[in-house]
């Protein structure tokens, strides 16, 4: 029985970073009406969408469907309830509303065309991780995962939507300005990124040339230049929502406060490691590396994530 428990703590344990931020946040009495719609939709959200599909099928790729809708959701509920500055609200409120949609509506197109009748190749690396840390139970383990990316959903990823759909300072500040353009021009690069992807496969496969690594456009700099972008997307929000954080701040309540500064700044932490590790760029180049035998020459050329020149390699020649 002590492996069950063991293995059992460790995911309770992972959960454990979400419930205090919802405790934390929930002290905070103006954001607890929108905190506490957000959790409950998003719990329904993800109940409808990915857990019951998941239980049924065995597949946890739904959950690519529930996480951006999710976002969508958040949009919504600030345009819905935020009591701030009616043009933040409309700023932060599109922010949600574009990222989740774009890539919603991305979803549900892969899903009508069949893509996720198998399991999709990241959440297949997933299984690998949760045999290696000796998870036999495949249920659990696909809805402990899923819930992950709800709890997300619910607290840290809707912290700059909380902060700023409650603030009520009439005028938008230079920082909530800069962070808004810098989030649309990460936002069209990371579109950009994924049509140069999708246009270079399509080339190949109209030249049959089959296993075909791309390094078109911006992936000459970065193996996940769309990746890298989504990553800097949430980073312009999160600078757009400092501003909330400053008029809201009080000494009176410093411990309180001092959490939310971190949390927003663990916005960024979960993004990255998400894009990283988790269902992004190693994921991702695990499977690349088998079904493309060019790929090794290009990981050694290309930068993974930060986007940068591409380096020289000595080929050993015979």
């Amino acid at each position: 029985m002590m492996p069950f428990f063991k293995s059992f703590s460790i995911r309770i344990t992972g959960y454990l970073p979400h419930i205090i931020f919802f405790y934390v946040i929930y002290t905070i009495e103006i954001f607890r009406e929108l905190l506490l719609y957000n959790g409950l939709l998003q719990l329904v959200l993800f109940l409808i969408v990915a857990c019951i599909p998941a239980y049924l099928t065995k597949r946890m790729s739904y959950v690519d469907i529930a996480w951006p809708w999710g976002l969508v959701l958040i949009g919504a509920l600030v345009l819905l309830l935020g009591d701030g500055y009616k043009p933040r609200i409309f700023l932060i409120s599109g922010m949600y509303l574009f990222s989740g949609l774009r890539m919603g509506i991305g979803a549900l197109i892969l899903f009508k065309k069949g893509h996720l009748d198998s399991e999709l190749s990241r959440y297949t690396y997933q299984r690998r991780r949760w045999g290696k840390a000796g998870y036999k139970n495949l249920d659990i383990s696909l809805q402990y995962e899923i819930m992950i990316q709800c709890f997300a959903n619910i607290t840290f990823l809707a912290l700059p939507a909380i902060l700023m759909a409650q603030n009520t300072a009439t005028s938008i500040s230079v920082i909530e300005i800069i962070g808004a353009s810098l989030w649309a021009i990460w936002f069209v690069l990371e579109h950009v990124s994924d049509m140069q992807k999708q246009q270079f496969l399509k080339k190949s496969f109209l030249e049959k040339k089959k296993k075909q690594v791309c390094n078109a456009g911006f992936w000459k700099y970065s193996r996940h230049p769309n990746y890298f972008a989504e990553w800097m997307v949430w980073n312009s929000m999160i600078l757009s929502a400092f501003f909330s954080y400053t008029t809201f701040y009080s000494q009176d309540k410093l411990f309180v406060w001092g959490a939310v500064f971190i949390a927003l700044l663990y916005v960024s932490y979960i993004m990255y490691t998400t894009l990283v590790y988790y269902t992004g760029a190693v994921p991702s180049e695990y499977y690349t590396l088998q079904k493309r035998p060019n790929y090794k020459e290009y990981q050694e050329q290309t930068n993974q994530f930060f986007p940068g020149p591409q380096k020289l390699i000595n080929k050993k020649t015979h």
